[in-house]
């Protein structure tokens, strides 16, 4: 027996003109409409990479709003970050982000897909897998890897940002009398630290949080900036200077993300070629030298407190400085 709930929606649905779709033998031999439920999309593994990185911009964006009163509190931030620093993941679901900020930009996909339509798309993947600066050249591409280069340099930023908000917490605690007691929990510390990738969980989704705007810095996505229009993304400019030179964008890091973005537009999102991109092993390197240095940091610490300059020092200035996509010039 037919529910009067369904019964109206089926009639409701006769009405729209949504029995159009073609029809089964069954409901050809009855002759009365049948409900067809498509199944919602399955975001690309592409997009799902891009959700870790920016999960990870959301607990940053949560340690720098943490309130320091508790052990507990510190442990949640440094537990929190530590849990992306291993298996390479971070690395992968920055360039993947970034990708998709430089897939924003019509003018560099058009010139991809007229060079793959010339070339043929499989000479062209392969030329963007070999020598991946080889998209830098590429009409938009310089617009492209502005926005590329602006949004990530945000996201550094902000990470700094709370740094700077630990590493003053270090002294500040000091005279908080939790915080300046002896540390017995060292071995647990560790090993919390070591195992959070196995507990990590980025439930986070952009397409439910991003509200339709452009995409930017990840670290844009909460605060108050989040409830803030955003521009039309215009180039950013580098104000970050090394002594008196100005630093530059890192051509083959931009380079590589770039190319993502290039396969991603050609290849229908076939992830088995882009996995070489995805994965930057001198940075995976670094954020794991990261994760070891913060484990040191722990473990010859005595009280609380020095947990704040661990968390400074190593799980977001050290980690930011292995993300950044910027260099200085080399002097010749």
């Amino acid at each position: 027996m037919i529910s009067p709930l369904l019964a109206i929606l089926s009639v409701s649905l006769l009405h729209a003109g949504v029995q159009d779709a073609p029809e089964t033998a069954e409901e050809h031999a009855s002759g009365e409409p049948v409900l067809v439920l498509e199944e919602a999309p399955q975001p690309s593994a592409l997009h799902l990479h891009a959700d870790t990185y920016a999960a990870y911009h959301s607990d940053v964006d949560a340690a720098g709003r943490r309130e320091l009163t508790s052990v507990l509190a510190l442990d949640e931030t440094m537990d929190s970050l530590a849990a992306y620093y291993t298996d390479g993941r971070l690395v992968d679901a920055q360039i993947a982000y970034a990708a998709l900020v430089a897939s924003q930009h019509p003018e560099f996909i058009d010139a991809v897909r007229a060079i793959a339509d010339y070339y043929g798309a499989g000479v062209t993947a392969a030329s963007l897998m070999n020598d991946p600066v080889f998209v830098t050249g590429f009409m938009g591409a310089d617009t492209a890897s502005q926005n590329v280069v602006g949004a990530l340099t945000t996201d550094t930023t902000t990470m700094n940002t709370v740094a700077s908000r630990y590493r003053e917490a270090a002294y500040d605690l000091q005279g908080q009398t939790w915080a300046r007691a002896r540390a017995h929990d060292r071995r647990t510390r560790l090993e919390q630290i070591e195992s959070g990738s196995v507990r990590l969980q980025t439930p986070f989704r952009m397409a439910e949080n991003g509200n339709g705007r452009r995409l930017g810095a990840a670290s844009d996505l909460f605060g108050a900036s989040a409830s803030a229009p955003r521009p039309e993304a215009p180039a950013p400019s580098l104000s970050l200077t090394v002594g008196q030179s100005q630093l530059q964008p890192d051509e083959r890091r931009v380079g590589r993300i770039l190319a993502v973005a290039a396969l991603q537009s050609i290849e229908s999102g076939d992830m088995r070629a882009m996995d070489v991109l995805l994965a930057d092993p001198a940075v995976g390197r670094c954020i794991v030298s990261a994760r070891l240095n913060l484990a040191q940091c722990v473990a010859a610490g005595h009280f609380k407190y020095e947990d704040a300059f661990c968390i400074a020092e190593h799980a977001l200035e050290e980690v930011a400085e292995c993300l950044t996509t910027t260099r200085a010039p080399i002097n010749e």
